[in-house]
């Protein structure tokens, strides 16, 4: 059974389109969380992250780095790869992230965003992604390696058994699928892809005013208007008793 997102009007809810091999989304994510900071209603803000896949197709191939195959299948100019991984990586300083793409594996992340829907159930779900990204674009691990994945998830603070259990079937596949699905209902052609309360959207790893700006929007349109009462006399009131005049 496939949970819906349900508001329970004392929250926001954020729902993320990600993949863990996009250098982006651990960006967008940071420049959130830092605009997340900077909130004063952050404590009603829920996040929920949705799967995507750039290549739901990707063969993983634990010897072979992302750039080898940008430039041996992608046909991405060898001589413009050392400006590729500058301008990211310069991105990525500026919100406090050290890159290493020149270690990052052609990966499939299917088995990982099958983790990440076990971790929404035990409400540890932004501490996988961010581990999965950090262990992917820091340490240049293979994050579709069993032992890997069981490692980072007992770091994330999930039971080792229960992992295991999960990687050594298909459990979750139907989740990862659904979000994919609804990813192309709502037309998202990119991640990261930001939903605010299913009604404001922001697309790519955009500054952090953006979303400050995003989330202030969101949480005025969302808030049920405070009723305020005026003093009285309670004079021209009609109740079970009777009307005073």
């Amino acid at each position: 059974m496939i949970m819906e997102t349900k508001n329970d009007n004392n929250s926001i809810i954020v729902e993320i389109w990600s993949d863990v091999v996009c250098p982006f989304c651990y960006i967008g994510k940071r420049r959130l969380e830092r605009a997340m900071q900077q909130f004063p209603y952050r404590d009603q803000v829920k996040v929920i992250w949705r799967s995507y896949q750039l290549d739901p197709f990707a063969v993983t191939h634990p010897n072979k780095t992302t750039l080898q195959m940008m430039v041996e299948e992608k046909d991405f100019p060898s001589n413009r790869i050392n400006d590729y991984i500058g301008y990211i990586n310069e991105m990525a300083k500026e919100v406090g992230l050290d890159y290493h793409l020149d270690k990052t594996l052609v990966v499939n992340s299917f088995k990982a965003h099958r983790l990440l829907h076990l971790a929404k159930r035990h409400n540890k779900q932004n501490e996988l992604e961010e581990n999965i990204f950090a262990a992917y674009f820091t340490q240049g691990q293979n994050i579709d390696d069993d032992e890997t994945l069981l490692e980072i998830a007992n770091l994330s603070g999930l039971d080792r058994k229960e992992v295991r259990e999960v990687l050594q079937s298909d459990a979750y596949s139907d989740e990862v699928k659904h979000d994919i699905a609804h990813a192309k209902q709502l037309e998202i052609s990119g991640v990261p892809y930001f939903l605010f309360d299913n009604k404001y959207a922001v697309s790519g790893a955009q500054n952090e005013d953006v979303f400050l700006q995003t989330l202030h929007k969101a949480f005025a349109d969302h808030k049920i208007p405070e009723i305020i009462e005026f003093p009285s006399d309670k004079q021209g009131v009609c109740g079970p008793e009777g009307c005073s005049l």
